[in-house]
């Protein structure tokens, strides 16, 4: 029988409302993953791998080119000096966060996390047996509140959970803010793990900030990212975790009894994928930022509230001008209603309130797949009887 600490855990939203768009054959904007592959030299490069016999365990902190290339692409994009040797290869972003929690945390230690949040940092907080300390990030600017994040820091905080880009919200957090939770963390003697996956993913005067690029921040902070959101490659699930080399060792301890090693084809493609020219990085984020606009202007004119996306490739609406009062009940029958999917931000709360009529939708898509998803969203008020 499930531990009481992972019942609320069973599903993820993502997995449900995918399956729902396939028995209904809607146009799925809930999941965020891409419709096209990734640079076709990252492909060729993984093929010839396979093929060539780079098929048995690489090793456990990765193999040394894909570590030294996510050295380089910290000092070549940040300025970071970022030692080879401290950096691990992971199973995915996720992979990192739950090797960061499960090893740094004990039983009874608080996690300050902002929410709406990705769901994997509830599950696990929940199978680290600590608890999670809550900051809400409201719209229309999804920014948080000094005050209440200086109120969720305790003497029994050890980590805090940043996700800039921020998925779901979009949401870029600015240097300043970022500052502040440095300076509280700094206070309390807290570690920073900060999830950065869509760092290349960031839209026009907004600017992607690391953590560890503040001052006195880097000795405190461990930075993940990942290749499956910046080259659209999101089943090879290979992520990386750096930072000081004590607090690589607590991720690495908990994450060798995780999956112990993967990717072991994909990690050298994607060494030669992060040297790729500064033209494929404005390329992704512009390409991103007009489906955005694409989608984000059927979304308002069927009657949503569209936030603004600053980064990733998700946008966040409220969908009570509509006449909806409930995010989640609607998304359960937005497939059937209009052929497209989104998923409730409610699921990403702690407080499921705070995002009660807000809905998601992913614009990783094709340009056809998104004109159709705005040509059947048009359709929405006369199905809502709005």
């Amino acid at each position: 029988m499930l531990v009481e600490r992972m019942r609320p855990y069973t599903s993820t939203i993502f997995a449900e409302m995918s399956a729902l768009a396939l028995r209904a054959g809607a146009i799925n904007l809930g999941q965020g993953f891409p419709d096209t592959d990734g640079p076709p030299s990252l492909l060729a490069d993984a093929a010839a791998n396979i093929t060539g016999g780079i098929n048995q365990y690489p090793p456990g902190p990765g193999i040394p080119q894909l570590r030294a290339a996510v050295a380089e692409h910290q000092r070549r994009f940040y300025g970071l000096e970022v030692d080879p040797e401290h950096v691990l290869i992971t199973t995915g972003a996720t992979e990192a966060i739950a090797g960061a929690v499960l090893g740094l945390c004990e039983p009874g230690d608080e996690v300050v996390a902002f929410q709406p949040y990705y769901d994997s940092y509830g599950a696990t907080i929940a199978l680290a047996g600590a608890t999670m300390r809550p900051v809400a990030l409201r719209p229309p600017t999804f920014d948080f509140d000094p005050d209440e994040l200086r109120a969720a820091f305790s003497d029994r905080t050890r980590l805090v959970l940043v996700n800039t880009p921020h998925n779901p919200t979009g949401a870029v957090f600015s240097a300043e803010r970022l500052a502040l939770i440095g300076q509280l963390a700094a206070e309390h003697d807290a570690i920073v793990v900060v999830d950065e996956v869509y760092e290349h993913m960031v839209f026009e005067g907004a600017e992607h900030v690391p953590m560890a690029s503040l001052p006195g921040m880097a000795e405190r902070t461990l930075t993940i990212s990942s290749a499956g959101k910046t080259f659209s490659v999101t089943g090879w699930k290979v992520g990386w975790v750096h930072g000081p080399p004590e607090l690589v060792a607590a991720v690495r301890a908990a994450k060798q009894f995780l999956t112990y090693v993967s990717g072991a084809p994909f990690q050298p493609a994607i060494a030669n994928a992060l040297a790729l020219p500064d033209s494929f990085y404005t390329d992704l984020a512009g390409g991103l930022q007009r489906k955005r606009d694409l989608l984000s202007d059927g979304l308002r004119a069927a009657g949503f509230t569209v936030y603004p996306t600053a980064g990733t490739y998700f946008v966040v609406t409220d969908v009570a001008p509509l006449g909806i009062t409930d995010g989640a009940e609607f998304c359960w029958r937005l497939p059937e209603l209009i052929g497209v999917a989104a998923v409730p931000v409610s699921v990403f709360c702690a407080d499921p309130e705070l995002g009660r009529t807000l809905v998601r939708f992913a614009f990783c898509k094709r340009d056809e797949v998104l004109t159709e998803a705005v040509s059947r969203l048009a359709g929405l008020r006369t199905a809502v009887g709005a």
